[in-house]
């Protein structure tokens, strides 16, 4: 039996000991190997979320830091407890008033 395409240069190329080699050596470095091309490209894709999760945290801290600056003012800590806590002094009345688009409704 002889193969019709064993005279053809093409099919001489591709059964080349070292072609057949190189193409073997490619396709475990992309695909099988520990270190593969999909690998790295999931390890990258995850350092650039937590770089974006850094620079948030930062921005966070640096927010932080300036209240806690607001904070060693005792006229500052009064005002963030009236206006975040409702709080008040013992001879004041408060009302909180609550417009239509303010509140969440349940759908039920």
């Amino acid at each position: 039996m002889n193969n019709p395409f064993q005279n053809k240069p093409w099919y001489k190329f591709i059964l080349n000991k070292y072609i057949v080699v190189t193409l073997f050596f490619v396709v475990w470095m992309l695909f099988l190997d520990n270190y593969s091309y999909l690998d790295h490209r999931l390890l990258n894709k995850e350092v650039n979320e937590l770089e974006d999760n850094k620079t948030y945290y930062q921005d966070e801290i640096k927010k932080d830091k300036n209240q806690i600056k607001k904070f060693k003012n005792p006229a500052e800590i009064e005002k963030y407890a009236r206006e975040k806590y409702f709080m008040k002094k013992d001879n004041e009345d408060i009302y909180i008033i609550e417009f239509e688009g303010d509140t969440i409704e349940n759908n039920k």
